[in-house]
C-alpha cells in the first residue's frame, strides 16, 4: 500500500497473462526489446493484471478489473493468452479487507478484455456485474466504439464484459475529464484507443497516476516505445513525452497495469537523457 496524501493506493492483482512481444513494443526491434524482457517459445512476454484500489473520501474506487475468472472465457482462450490464476482480483481485494459490495465506483480505462474482463462474472450461466453496488464509469465514446468495432479491433472486445452493466443499471457514461471524488479524476487521453482514459490522484501535495495502456509496463517509459496495439501511436508518444517530465518533477506515484514485476514506482532521470523507474511496490507473486 502506498499513501498519496489522504488516499491509500492498493495494487490488486488479477494474476498474469501473455501477449506477443512484437505487438507489445511496436516498431522497436526485437534485438532491442528482448534485452528488457523474456519471451516464451511462442514469442509471448509475461504481463501482470494489476488493478488499483483507491481508498479515501469515504469511498472505495477500483480502477480496471483484470481479465476475469478462468471459467468465463474457457480453456482455449486461457491457453492462447497464457492466463494464470491465482492470484485473482476478488481474492486480492479480500486480502485488503474489501468484498465486492464494498466497491463504490469502478473506473474502466477502456473496454478491452484484459481491463474489463473482471467487470462481470458468471452466475448461473449468465454474466452479471461483479461489483453489484458500484457505479461503472465508462467514456461514452468508448462504449459506442466497443459495440461497433472494426476488423482490427473486434477481437479485443467481449460484449459480456460490459453489456450486463447497462442491463443491471450500473453503467454511468462519462464525457471527457471528470471528478470521481475530490482529488481523484478521470482524464481522457485517447492514444491507445480513441476514448482511453487514465486516473489521476492528487492530495496534500502528492500525485499519482494509473497509466493503464498509455504506459503498460515500466519498459515503456521511453516515449518512443509504444505498442503495435495502439490505434494512435503518435498521440501516445507525444502525451508520454509531455507527462514524463511532469512525473519526474512532481515525483508522481506511477501505477503500471501490466508490468510483471513493478506495480508502483517513481520515474526518475536516468542520467543519460532518458528515464528509469524506481520500485515502490512489487507485483504480488
Amino acid at each position: 500500500m502506498i499513501k498519496v496524501g489522504a488516499f491509500e493506493l492498493h495494487a490488486a492483482s488479477d494474476g498474469f497473462f501473455k501477449l506477443d512481444g512484437g505487438a507489445m513494443f511496436g516498431i522497436v526491434p526485437k534485438v532491442v526489446w528482448e534485452k528488457v524482457t523474456s519471451v516464451d517459445d511462442r514469442n509471448r512476454i509475461p504481463m501482470a493484471l494489476t488493478a488499483l484500489l483507491i481508498r479515501g473520501a469515504g469511498k472505495n474506487i477500483l480502477v480496471d478489473t483484470g481479465i476475469g475468472g478462468a471459467a468465463k472465457r474457457g480453456a482455449k482462450f486461457n491457453d492462447m493468452y497464457g492466463v494464470t490464476h491465482p492470484p485473482a482480483l476478488l481474492d486480492s481485494l479480500a486480502a485488503i479487507g474489501i468484498s465486492p459490495v464494498d466497491i463504490d465506483y469502478v473506473v474502466l480505462s477502456h473496454l478491452h478484455f484484459d481491463h474489463a474482463g473482471g467487470a462481470t462474472r458468471l452466475q448461473d450461466g449468465t454474466c452479471v456485474p461483479t461489483f453489484p453496488r458500484a457505479a461503472y464509469l465508462v467514456q461514452e465514446g468508448m462504449w459506442r466504439e466497443a459495440q461497433e468495432p472494426n476488423p482490427r479491433t473486434k477481437g479485443s472486445y467481449f460484449p459480456d464484459d460490459f453489456l450486463p452493466l447497462e442491463k443491471a443499471g450500473r453503467l454511468r457514461l462519462i464525457h471527457g475529464d471528470f471528478e470521481i471524488v475530490p482529488g481523484v479524476h478521470g482524464v481522457l487521453t485517447g492514444g491507445h484507443v480513441k476514448h482511453h482514459q487514465v486516473v489521476m490522484i492528487e492530495s496534500e501535495g502528492d500525485k499519482a497516476i494509473y497509466w493503464a495502456d498509455m504506459m503498460p509496463t515500466s519498459h515503456h517509459v521511453k516515449p518512443a516505445w509504444v505498442m503495435g496495439y495502439d490505434l494512435f501511436p503518435a498521440d501516445v508518444a507525444a502525451l508520454k513525452q509531455q507527462w514524463l517530465a511532469q512525473a519526474v518533477r512532481e515525483r508522481w506515484v506511477n501505477v503500471f497495469e501490466h508490468d510483471p514485476n513493478i506495480a508502483m514506482g517513481r520515474i526518475v532521470d536516468d542520467g543519460k537523457g532518458g528515464y528509469k523507474v524506481e520500485v515502490l511496490e512489487k507485483v504480488a507473486a
